[in-house]
């Protein structure tokens, strides 16, 4: 793949910019963002059957990650391989950035617009499709026991939900990226960044062994 992660990251925030990115300009930012969130959500409801089928306690509005966000990811997954699995993959720009760092990633979305655009991306970028997928598909309803590495950007609300199903499902040398928003009473491996850019690695066999000693320690 001829782009770097840097360079894709440079041609996203020409599209997207960086939340906070322009500061004289925040007010306006928010209320775009507020706007197209609500323009979302109607979108949604309304428009497609998948999201639909998600229940409303799981449904998790799109904001794209900002580049040192992205950045951070990657730093956490240094010296790692395999196959990646990104929930709610919006634009791509993490699958994009892992696929050039030499993962097999694939980007579930239930957005048909995000993953079109994520696709022609790839595309434009010359990633090789099988580098590179997105599925237009609810994670949630998704086995995803065949990836050895997980990054999520949703919302504090799901994220214990998500990790049920993350340790029932992957493998015990899986590693999981959250990205701004910790699992609750999941032991980090490391975090890299601050605030709104903060991001957390876990290690599932470290997180299982944690927890098995967990219901000892309370009784």
């Amino acid at each position: 793949m001829e782009d770097s992660i840097e360079v894709i990251l440079q041609d996203y925030d020409r599209v997207l910019p960086k939340a906070g990115s322009n500061r004289p300009h925040h007010v306006l930012s928010a209320c775009l963002g507020t706007l197209f969130t609500g323009l979302y959500g109607l979108w949604s409801l309304f428009v497609v059957p998948g999201f639909r089928k998600v229940p409303w306690s799981l449904k998790v509005p799109y904001l794209p990650s900002s580049k040192d966000q992205t950045l951070n990811i990657m730093k956490l997954l240094e010296g790692r391989t395999g196959r990646l699995a990104d929930l709610g993959s919006g634009d791509g720009r993490v699958v994009l950035a892992a696929s050039s760092a030499g993962f097999q990633s694939t980007g579930f979305e239930i957005n048909s617009f995000l993953v079109a655009y994520a696709r022609s991306k790839a595309h434009w970028t010359g990633v090789p499709s099988g580098q590179a997928t997105f599925v237009q598909k609810d994670f949630w309803n998704t086995n995803l026991s065949t990836y050895n590495n997980v990054t999520a950007f949703l919302a504090p609300g799901v994220m214990e939900v998500l990790g049920e199903k993350l340790l029932k499902e992957l493998p015990d040398d899986a590693r999981v990226i959250a990205c701004r928003f910790p699992f609750p009473n999941w032991p980090q491996q490391s975090s890299v960044g601050s605030g709104l850019d903060q991001t957390f690695a876990y290690d599932i066999s470290s997180v299982r062994s944690h927890l098995r000693k967990v219901p000892n320690t309370v009784s």
